[in-house]
């Protein structure tokens, strides 16, 4: 069951997206295009900050 918050929301923007003409799906090709390459540079940024990490806490491990 979701909080009654949640609820009033869903339901104010559906009511606003309403008296707005409803949806517009209609997407440019050029805007899609250029936030995938955002998310996906913004993916590499995060592995790559994840792997120096990883690989500087397993260089610091003492194995003797």
């Amino acid at each position: 069951m979701m909080p009654i918050q949640i609820v009033m929301l869903w339901a104010y923007a559906r009511q606003r997206c309403h008296g707005a003409g409803g949806w517009n799906d209609e997407g440019s090709v050029v805007e899609k295009v250029i936030l995938t390459a955002i998310f996906a540079a913004l993916a590499l940024g995060v592995g790559a900050i994840i792997v120096a990490k990883v690989t500087a806490k397993a260089n610091s491990i003492n194995l003797n």
